[in-house]
């Protein structure tokens, strides 16, 4: 019987260490069909994707993924906690999902499910521990690494909780346990680079070094660690100017919204609380970048990866309320593209949610909240290429059907 395997992921750029973790996972789980819910233009910690959705999906599908799904950006731009939520709704709805295949630092999956479980079943000692430590100025994360080695004294908490695979992975663990998931976990351990090595180690970098790479135009080094696919289109796509830095691209944009806003208009953008809102806006006043706005803003409480992803926030209108609303959204399953041998998999999907044409999707169900979002989203994203002017993508990219 055929199995298959989810992926949640932001392929930014699709790299070495993406194919042979697809490729372990399919010998390991003996699976045939690689389903990927990937985010979009903008990324889980504030930033943006190098190339948009739609090229990131092409180059998937000719690096063995059969279906690449649209993380809706909300979800995408959030919370390690909410992009991973997001992602496994996204593959419950789809149904008939064996394993969720994440990658790993930690050699073991089940210290991993232990914090998951603290971290599901919060008691009011846990809540406590937690925010003594908030009131104590540490940011959110590290109060609940210190409240988690309060718990498991014999798991090496401190270290597991470093690494931002091993985070996110203990998110996935969660976010199954919470839906009653009948989808299996399935870890594998990262291959030889970390989350921001800037070093080449045997034909495998990061992500954050391929994109340093090609910004700086090295493509005899980035060409030794992606696939042939991702190296032709990063360089037509280089050439084109049809691609976009990093988030501080749009700092002319963001510092004018944050300068006409009020600061009850900020302090009602989502994940803005205790008066961040004034540090904002007095940041704006003096910062010429959102780079000098995140330095200016982040404190030991107030990681610069929260604030980059608030001042995204404030470039897309996401607000407290928009964020809340999101829990309880209709889910729908975005497909940017398809291998043509697995094309039966769309008519099992429910035809309310499904969307493989944005025009036609709107005309039956009208609009959708979260679909505005990754319609502006897309818009926005655009305004910032180098050379290439192109709109309205969402409407005009074809559905990719690989042959």
């Amino acid at each position: 019987m055929e199995k298959r395997i989810g992926i949640i992921a932001e392929y930014n750029p699709f790299h070495n260490g993406h194919l042979y973790q697809i490729q372990k996972a399919k010998e390991l789980t003996g699976a045939d069909t690689v389903i990927a819910v990937m985010s979009g233009n903008f990324t889980q910690r504030g930033d943006t994707s190098l190339i948009n959705k739609f090229e990131k999906a092409k180059i998937a599908l000719q690096n063995e993924v059969d279906m690449v799904i649209e993380l809706p950006t909300i979800y995408s731009i959030s919370s390690a906690e909410n992009f991973a939520l997001g992602g496994v709704k996204i593959l419950n709805e789809i149904g008939n999902i064996d394993y969720l295949v994440f990658g790993i630092e930690e050699e073991n999956l089940e210290k991993l499910q232990a914090i998951a479980d603290v971290l599901v079943n919060e008691d009011n000692e846990f809540k406590r521990n937690i925010k003594e430590e908030l009131d104590k100025g540490n940011s959110y994360p590290k109060a609940r690494e210190i409240a988690l080695k309060k718990v498991l004294s014999s798991e090496n908490v401190e270290n597991i909780m470093q690494k931002p695979n091993n985070i996110l992975a203990i998110e996935y663990l969660k976010a199954l346990k919470i839906t009653n998931s009948k989808i299996k976990p399935f870890a594998i351990k990262r291959k030889n680079t970390m989350h921001n090595d800037e070093n080449i180690n045997e034909n495998y970098a990061s992500g954050t070094y391929i994109r340093k790479l090609f910004i700086e135009n090295n493509f005899n080094e980035i060409k030794k660690v992606v696939p042939k696919y991702t190296y032709e289109r990063l360089l037509e796509l280089k050439n084109h100017g049809t691609y976009v830095t990093s988030i501080n691209d749009f700092s002319d944009i963001v510092i004018y919204k944050i300068r006409t806003m009020t600061k009850e208009e900020i302090s009602q953008i989502a994940d803005i609380n205790e008066g961040l809102e004034n540090s904002i806006k007095l940041a704006s006043t003096t910062c010429k970048t959102i780079d000098e706005i995140v330095e200016k803003v982040s404190t030991k409480r107030y990681t610069k990866t929260r604030i980059s992803r608030i001042l995204t926030y404030i470039l897309l209108d996401i607000t407290k309320s928009e964020m809340e609303q999101s829990k309880n959204a209709n889910q729908y399953i975005r497909v940017l593209g398809i291998n043509k041998k697995y094309e039966g998999i769309l008519k099992k999907i429910n035809n309310d949610k499904l969307i493989t044409s944005l025009k036609k999707f709107e005309e039956n169900n009208g609009e959708n909240q979260l679909l505005n979002i990754d319609k502006k989203a897309t818009e926005i994203y655009t305004i910032k290429y180098p050379k290439s002017v192109q709109a309205n993508l969402d409407y005009t990219s074809k559905f990719i059907i690989k042959i």
